[in-house]
């Protein structure tokens, strides 16, 4: 039987001393032209290949966000599937970033897609949106608790204009705090056989104090923070709402696409050596900072 998500996250994390989560961005105009034709699926799937060889056995997870794939129709859906059996393959967490969100048994497809062993994706985890109301959450809870996965609940996203919705007030607290005490029941049918749930909720790394409240609310459930390299927050405020374990404060994982994926380097690459050391100094850079933070 498969471990539980949260258990297979937290062991790779310790063993790794640092929570880093590779995002999968296509930018077709920043795939240096070493990969193939711009803007062709069959480049950024080359691309991709070549970064999951250079992540392997130095990052906890990887996460595909489908969106700027589906450009390419049912070629760029065939890339992530592709890339993401390739990651499982080498041991390496997949989150399907697709912030699926709907109810009855629309919400039970789209689960069952993402998340169920042979299905369209078999991924580890996917993203959800909640705003349809909790109820719309069990088919994925369903399916992670089958087949040991998780899903990652929108709660305090990183985007500036998150608080147009998730700050309102609701009953004298935001809505965004809202969202996530109404998630409490759900970390525990996601209990793991540690200490963790495998219920991931997302936690921008522009909110650290927001961060540090919802893991009061949510104390089991891990988190995945984007808004870390690009988008300006720092390593210390991207593990604001982690806490102490065995091998330095733990909780979830950090996301860090376009900083890994593009440094300034690897775009103005002329060979294929030369691309990899530039991303390989850029991951380097990523997992100092991160491991520096955890361990405080």
């Amino acid at each position: 039987m498969t471990a539980a998500f949260a258990d297979r996250l937290i062991d790779t994390a310790r063993s790794l001393g640092h929570p880093l989560c590779v995002g999968f961005d296509p930018f077709p105009d920043r795939i240096p032209a070493l990969f193939g034709p711009a803007g062709a699926p069959e480049t950024a799937e080359r691309f991709f290949h070549e970064v999951l060889a250079l992540l392997d056995g130095q990052v906890v997870a990887v996460k595909p966000q489908i969106g700027l794939f589906e450009p390419w129709g049912a070629a760029g859906v065939a890339v992530v599937q592709r890339l993401i059996g390739a990651a499982r393959d080498r041991g390496i967490l997949t989150i399907l970033d697709a912030k699926r969100g709907d109810i009855g048994t629309t919400a039970d497809g789209y689960a069952a897609a993402a998340l169920r062993p042979g299905g369209a994706f078999g991924a580890d985890c996917v993203t959800v949106n909640p705003y349809l109301g909790i109820e719309t959450l069990a088919p994925f809870v369903r399916e992670a608790q089958t087949a040991g996965g998780s899903l990652a609940v929108l709660v305090r996203t990183s985007n500036p204009g998150a608080g147009d919705f998730q700050d309102l007030d609701c009953g004298g607290a935001p809505l965004w705090q809202r969202v996530a005490e109404g998630l409490v029941p759900l970390q525990d049918q996601l209990a793991g056989a540690g200490d963790w749930s495998s219920l991931m909720v997302v936690a921008g790394a522009t909110w650290p104090g927001q961060a540090r409240q919802l893991r009061a609310i949510l104390p089991r459930a891990l988190f995945l923070v984007p808004g870390y390299g690009a988008q300006g927050a720092s390593a210390a405020e991207a593990v604001a709402g982690f806490v102490p374990g065995p091998a330095g404060a733990e909780g979830g994982v950090v996301s860090s696409s376009r900083a890994i994926l593009y440094p300034p380097a690897a775009s103005s690459a002329a060979t294929l050596d030369a691309w990899r050391a530039a991303v390989r100094e850029a991951l380097t850079a990523a997992t100092g900072e991160l491991a520096a933070a955890v361990a405080g």
